[in-house]
């Protein structure tokens, strides 16, 4: 969508009301969000909310199929009494926010409602704080994998009345079968209804579309730890995998923070892109990798292990490079000696982003040094020794060196 931003245009009174509405319908609202509803000319929302909001004497504009056609209609309404109404807490997973990112919010009045997640704390007497908070509303399934940790309590907004089948399909899987699973429906309203069942006997059918979901995880499973260093084995690969200890340095090199953006180039099994998304939910990253094969285990791979919304670029660097979304941190490890490729990423680079680069070959070592005598930053040289079995006994046996460049644009 193309519609310019009202910041840039001269101020106007509060002309666009953001209505949080639940089950209740008009009796949960509070009269000033009642008020500001009926002034309105004209009112936005799904269909349930407008149903919800009925009787309503004005004009009402159900959501298009993608919602967001209807924002330059808005926003071509500036100055006149507006409503949009939205489920709960609009500014919680909901479109408040998209909005406001279009109109100022000395524009708006906004009116929220408890969220779901606020209700379902309220009815189960858990402290919203200590929750852990996840939407797959409209997003994969696979993004609740890095969340499930023994002890841990979640809250999940639901896409439809199949998703708790499916979380407790994926907890059973990995090994938290004996998890609570919780399924909170209709909440706030005369369909209300809480039911619970473990997660490897999850029995419950005939499930409303709008549910929350409440997991308390039990059990001994497979979980994902919190620290970088992935265990190998994590990862489906052929050989072309930054081992654990270096992608533990490599990540610490790289120093995400949230919202940033990383390209992997030549990202062989995806590790340090995947890894590196596994930090944050806001970090971000693009994989670029020659061969469709190592690129189809990549995606595998992130699917696996929570971060299905890793990009997956196949292609050969620098040409592969063109046109992608500036990086904000860099992570080269395959093909550094290649002519271009080290000079294109760096010029891609934002000012102030983070380069980091491995190598393991002579003539990768010698890219970085001639990278390091140019533009300065650290040079780091790790080696990592592995004990295994020297007949009935151990020893150690090392690992190819790895030099490593890093660097930060000025």
């Amino acid at each position: 969508m193309s519609a310019e931003p009202l910041s840039s245009r001269p101020a106007a009174r509060r002309w666009l009301s953001i209505v949080g509405i639940g089950e209740d319908g008009r009796d949960g609202l509070t009269p000033a969000a009642a008020a500001a509803l009926d002034a309105a000319k004209v009112v936005y929302g799904g269909r349930r909310h407008l149903a919800l909001a009925a009787p309503l004497d004005v004009e009402t504009r159900p959501w298009p199929s993608p919602i967001h056609d209807a924002y330059p209609e808005i926003l071509a309404r500036r100055g006149q009494p507006t409503c949009i109404l939205a489920t709960g807490d609009p500014f919680h997973y909901g479109i408040g926010a998209e909005i406001a990112r279009l109109v100022p919010p000395a524009e708006i009045r906004a009116f929220p409602q408890p969220s779901a997640f606020s209700l379902a704390c309220a009815r189960l007497g858990w402290p919203l704080a200590e929750c852990g908070l996840v939407t797959l509303h409209g997003r994969a399934l696979a993004r609740i994998v890095p969340h499930i940790q023994p002890g841990a309590r979640l809250l999940v907004l639901s896409w439809d009345g199949t998703t708790p089948a499916a979380l407790a399909a994926v907890l059973t899987e990995r090994g938290f079968g004996a998890s609570t699973v919780t399924v909170l429906e209709a909440m706030g309203g005369p369909r209300e209804r809480i039911r619970a069942a473990k997660a490897d006997a999850f029995d419950l059918a005939a499930i409303d579309p709008l549910n929350t979901v409440a997991i308390a995880i039990g059990g001994a499973g497979h979980a994902l730890p919190l620290a970088p260093g992935l265990d190998d084995a994590l990862f489906e690969n052929d050989g072309q995998l930054t081992k654990a200890e270096i992608r533990a340095l490599t990540l610490a090199a790289l120093r995400p923070h949230p919202g940033l953006h990383l390209w992997d180039v030549g990202a062989g099994a995806g590790s340090i892109a995947i890894e590196w998304m596994l930090r944050h939910p806001s970090l971000r990253a693009t994989a670029i990798e020659a061969r469709p094969d190592r690129a189809e285990r990549m995606f595998f791979n992130a699917q696996t292990l929570g971060v299905p919304d890793l990009t997956v670029i196949t292609g050969t660097a620098p040409a592969a490079l063109a046109g992608l979304a500036a990086p904000d941190a860099i992570f080269i490890g395959g093909g550094v000696s290649e002519p271009g490729i080290l000079s294109a990423a760096l010029a891609a680079l934002r000012s102030g982003g983070r380069c980091v680069a491995n190598a393991v070959t002579l003539q990768g070592e010698a890219a970085l040094l001639a990278a390091f005598a140019a533009h300065g930053g650290s040079l780091r040289r790790f080696s990592v020794d592995r004990a295994s079995p020297v007949g009935s006994l151990h020893g150690w046996r090392p690992a190819m060196p790895v030099t490593q460049w890093a660097w930060t644009k000025p």
